[in-house]
């Protein structure tokens, strides 16, 4: 068999399992299985495949039938323009999430940040994408899964980033050891009964997904957080989940009411980002509130 005949079978029986994105996947696999790059491909289109490529591919295919996303088979998965090493300890990057960092960086030209911290980081690519683009910044980036920073530092190391990202173990804030001007989040907003044993979501791992009953159980740990960790008019982004939005920014406004506080939709029109800018102002109204609260 040929490569084109292989790349042919291989798209044909993903379209059969109604697999979005086919062809690219079924593409994806091939360079996979032949350790070869897009270019490589199609200029041996015309290549026979060994038998023992034919059987490595069908069981890449096979494996993609099953559910099981083609960023865990191939182990790799691009974000911000950058070639991640993922696998089961992390959840796959989205696109939606580079959101994230293109708002740091708009922030990032219109003040001075010094310190940044990723919470949730996962695989690292919020992390390593800032330190890239930010080489003076310092960045923080924590998780609460020892195992899920393993390989955020994979990430760091081939990014060339391991010596200016500090790797914290440790839930939301609690590692942190400074106040940072900028806080990122990408926190679990996934509904819990959403995470079923058939849902396509169920080779992720669950502590990056569960939310809890509305989904919000972390994001409102985190807000009610912010004020200890976070320096004046510094700055907070969350990425929250479809439908999210307005009760995550009245949450926010309710613990810092003079806060400056924007909602940024992704590119499908979904409300993905809070953007929330901590005043003077602010603080001083959420000590009042407290003090009261406790009298």
């Amino acid at each position: 068999m040929i490569l084109k005949q292989a790349l042919e079978k291989g798209r044909a029986a993903l379209i059969a399992h109604n697999i979005e994105d086919a062809f690219l996947e079924g593409e994806l696999l091939l360079r996979h299985t032949l350790n070869i790059n897009r270019v490589q491909l199609y200029q041996d289109i015309e290549q026979q495949l060994s038998p023992e490529q034919e059987k490595i591919f069908q069981r890449l295919i096979e494996r993609r039938l099953t559910g099981e996303p083609v960023a865990y088979i191939i182990k790799r998965r691009e974000f911000y323009g950058l070639d991640f090493y993922v696998d089961r300890r992390v959840l796959i990057p989205r696109p939606e999430t580079e959101l994230l960092v293109e708002k740091a960086l708009s922030l990032a030209q219109k003040k001075t940040i010094s310190t940044i911290v990723d919470i949730g980081t996962g695989c690292g690519a919020i992390a390593v994408s800032l330190a890239l683009n930010l080489p003076r910044t310092k960045i923080y980036a924590t998780d609460v899964s020892a195992s899920a920073l393993e390989v955020a530092l994979i990430n760091c190391r081939k990014h060339g980033v391991a010596g200016r990202v500090r790797l914290l173990h440790g839930d939301l804030l609690d590692p942190l050891p400074e106040p940072v001007d900028l806080i990122i989040a990408n926190l679990p907003y996934v509904n819990e009964k959403e995470l079923t044993p058939k849902s396509p979501l169920k080779f992720e791992p669950g502590l990056a997904l569960n939310g809890g009953s509305d989904g919000l159980e972390r994001i409102r740990r985190l807000c009610r957080q912010i004020n200890r960790k976070l320096n004046i008019e510094g700055s907070l982004l969350l990425e929250v989940g479809q439908g999210q939005a307005a009760a995550v920014s009245t949450l926010l406004h309710s613990l810092f009411p003079s806060a400056e506080i924007e909602v940024t939709p992704d590119l499908g029109g979904i409300d993905r980002v809070v953007s929330f800018t901590l005043t003077r102002n602010s603080l001083e109204n959420q000590r009042i509130y407290l003090t009261h609260k406790r009298l």
